[in-house]
């Protein structure tokens, strides 16, 4: 018996070593056409690669300090506007979806005109109105109209994400709260502080990880789009250099690997969260 399962142990991991290495070597195949179509069409276009200017963008070694380039520059700022703005967006997110699914009449028409405006509004219309329309009228300048943006938009769709997750936890749950005597809230008839804290909430972040990932992954690439109103952040960046330079492929190329290393260390870090609180439960 022992035999058959060590036999059966070492055919598994065989076929997920197989696995894995077929994976990888079609991901080699796919860049390797990917590459080889950028260098025919670059070629085609009479284009001339300067991967060697483009470091000095990024970092710069001089009297044996190294410092930062215009590109890391334009990074942090894009880190500090899509953590500020994942923060607000998580909050406002949240208490929409408890707007929804209380028993508040005008909490829900409130919640739900706010989740219609701004779904079916173009974010870059957003930010234009935020900056040139209400930023005069209540004297924020364009990082806080930035960070307001993207926080109230992302907020509309996260808040559906929290709803789903509360929505899908079993009444009997519920039910085993009340039993236990979580106090109440005079205010709402069938919703208490406590049974959310302790119970609901965190059975309901298990389950709403995964696309609360995708919405933090867009707000980062969605932070692109504050460049248009003067910001300097990792796109502006990008764009300043390239009209200075003509590095345009360089340039971008760059520019999206820095945002692709932000968004796969997000995403591995919400996995390891994952994991762990699989873990606990």
């Amino acid at each position: 018996m022992t035999q058959r399962k060590r036999a059966l142990a070492r055919r598994v991991c065989y076929a997920l070593t197989r696995s894995a290495l077929s994976d990888v070597i079609k991901f080699l195949l796919v860049v390797m056409g990917l590459t080889w179509l950028m260098y025919r069409g670059t070629e085609m276009m009479g284009y001339r690669w300067q991967w060697h200017r483009v470091p000095r963008y990024v970092a710069r070694f001089e009297n044996g300090v190294v410092s930062r380039g215009p590109l890391i520059d334009g990074l942090i700022l894009t880190l500090r506007i899509s953590a500020w703005s994942l923060a607000l967006a998580f909050f406002l997110g949240l208490v929409t979806a408890l707007l929804r699914v209380s028993d508040s009449f005008v909490g829900r028409v409130v919640a739900r005109g706010y989740l219609e405006l701004i779904r079916n509004t173009p974010l870059l219309v957003q930010i234009f109105f935020l900056y040139f329309v209400l930023a005069p009228v209540l004297g924020i300048g364009r990082f806080t109209s930035a960070v307001l943006a993207l926080s109230l938009f992302e907020g509309a769709y996260v808040s559906e994400i929290f709803r789903a997750g509360i929505v899908s936890i079993v009444r009997g749950q519920w039910e085993a709260a009340y039993s236990l005597g979580l106090r109440t809230l005079d205010t709402y008839r069938c919703v208490t502080l406590d049974t959310y804290r302790c119970v609901v909430l965190p059975q309901a972040i298990r389950r709403v990880l995964p696309p609360l990932t995708s919405r933090a992954v867009s707000l980062v690439k969605d932070s692109a789009l504050v460049s248009t109103i003067a910001i300097y952040d990792l796109t502006m960046q990008g764009q300043i250099i390239i009209s200075e330079t003509f590095l345009t492929f360089e340039i971008w190329f760059t520019v999206a690997a820095l945002y692709l290393v932000v968004t796969v260390v997000l995403s591995t870090l919400v996995n390891i969260m994952e994991n762990r609180l699989r873990v606990v439960e």
